[in-house]
């Protein structure tokens, strides 16, 4: 196994980052192909369905193009860092697994202690959506693939380099870069066609969950937040099962 300073940064380089997330990319892929029969819109996440339908209204209607641009965005970043590219890669990967359960389980605990902690400060809850988990894990897979791409790879760091321009530096500027990204995070599941109804409890929980994925993606990389995501909600699916 590399050093432990070697590990910490191995897992934000793009090389592991891509190997990590590839599979996660083909099961969900495959498994919209294979289960959504003629409708394979009703098994994409939210923010998949969000970027082909303003592909669509662009007059783009290729299936394949979400995937294949994220791919390959990473393999350019790969490749402009191919000369830092960490040995060891199976350990890296080894390693980005069990930190992606450990961080799932974590927020897994954030999402039990929030409710009565809410009530305890008088906050109304109303009840959260309560779709079935059959079917669903397909779809909570590409959220973690999709919505990390879309709130912390893309919005998230275009943030935080404005920030930075303007010349805030420092924590100040991935604090308000991670507030903003996850403001935005939350909000979007709530509007549009694909959005679920407003409760207390599922815009305040989204809200820190957003602050949660952008913490992990500046600290510990892309591929450790989109693998937390993806365990998390597949963690809910079973348990609702």
């Amino acid at each position: 196994m590399t050093s432990h300073v070697s590990y910490l940064r191995s897992t934000r380089h793009p090389w592991p980052c891509l190997l990590f997330v590839l599979p996660l990319i083909l099961a969900y892929e495959s498994g919209v192909i294979v289960l959504g029969g003629p409708h394979p819109e009703n098994l994409r996440n939210g923010a998949d369905n969000w970027l082909r339908v303003g592909l669509m209204r662009l007059g783009i209607s290729w299936v394949w193009l979400p995937p294949v641009v994220l791919l390959a965005l990473m393999i350019v970043w790969a490749w402009k860092q191919r000369h830092e590219r960490p040995n060891e890669v199976f350990a890296v990967l080894s390693g980005m697994v069990l930190e992606s359960v450990a961080y799932a389980i974590g927020l897994w605990g954030i999402s039990r202690a929030l409710g009565p902690l809410l009530e305890q400060f008088g906050i109304e809850l109303a009840a959260g959506s309560t779709e079935p988990a059959v079917g669903q894990v397909i779809t909570y897979l590409g959220a973690g693939i999709y919505e990390e791409a879309l709130f912390r790879l893309i919005l998230f760091s275009c943030l935080l380099r404005l920030l930075r321009l303007l010349d805030v530096n420092g924590l100040l500027a991935v604090l308000l870069a991670a507030s903003a990204s996850a403001l935005l995070f939350s909000a979007a599941h709530h509007i549009g066609p694909y959005g679920q109804p407003y409760s207390n409890y599922l815009f305040l929980f989204r809200l820190i969950a957003g602050l949660y994925f952008a913490i992990l993606f500046q600290a510990r990389g892309f591929g450790i937040a989109v693998g937390a995501h993806a365990c998390y909600n597949l963690m809910v699916s079973i348990g609702a099962s």
